[in-house]
């Protein structure tokens, strides 16, 4: 009886953990959808691993935040960075060709708006969720190399002509809670991030993805 009873008490256990954590997971995967909804990643990708390769993606990846950043109106809105970005491509790939010519390199670069799929980022002073985002994705040659992500709206990632995520909400491109959970003190906010990117490996793996 005691066996049973003891048995009984760790099922209920596990049975509320599992319920705690699918209630959690639902929480933070509406997080990231918002969250989602207000930034425009970059996505960069080298045409091999080689590290002439891996150091021409960088000067791909400066050159074109350096002219996305003059693209953008002053207090843009997401829609508005979404929309001058769409209509910029073209721009942005001759940007992108510029630097594989000052590189004495010759190969092709593409540049297009679509959605992608984020692991789990953590960048200076925030990161960010994984999950579904509108990217700027740029293809350096066959793009068979490492990637290099990072947000291209709001500017946080130009170099010394960053944003701070604290500038970016005082702008109103993040909420308060929103700001918090990206620059959360410590890792826990990142282990919360991990959990939510193996919650959804998981939800793949039983829908047969």
């Amino acid at each position: 009886m005691r066996r049973e009873q003891t048995r009984g008490r760790w099922e209920l256990a596990v049975l509320l953990g599992i319920l705690a954590a699918a209630f959690w997971g639902c929480w933070l995967d509406g997080e990231q959808a918002e969250l989602a909804d207000r930034v425009v990643r970059l996505h960069v990708i080298a045409e091999s691993d080689r590290p002439e390769d891996q150091a021409l993606k960088l000067a791909v990846r400066d050159r074109v935040l350096e002219v996305a950043e003059d693209l953008y109106p002053e207090g843009a809105t997401m829609e508005q960075a979404k929309a001058v970005l769409e209509r910029n491509l073209p721009a942005l790939e001759e940007a992108g060709r510029e630097a594989v010519t000052a590189a004495g390199r010759d190969c092709s670069v593409t540049a297009r708006l679509e959605c992608c799929w984020f692991p789990t980022k953590e960048y200076e002073g925030f990161a960010l969720p994984a999950g579904n985002y509108t990217a700027l994705r740029v293809v350096v040659g066959r793009g068979e190399g490492h990637n290099w992500w990072c947000v291209a709206f709001p500017p946080l990632c130009l170099g010394a002509a960053s944003e701070t995520v604290e500038e970016a909400t005082e702008a109103g491109l993040f909420t308060r809670d929103q700001a918090r959970l990206i620059t959360e003190d410590g890792e826990g906010y990142v282990l919360k991030f991990r959990a939510l990117e193996l919650l959804g490996e998981l939800k793949g793996f039983f829908q047969g993805r």
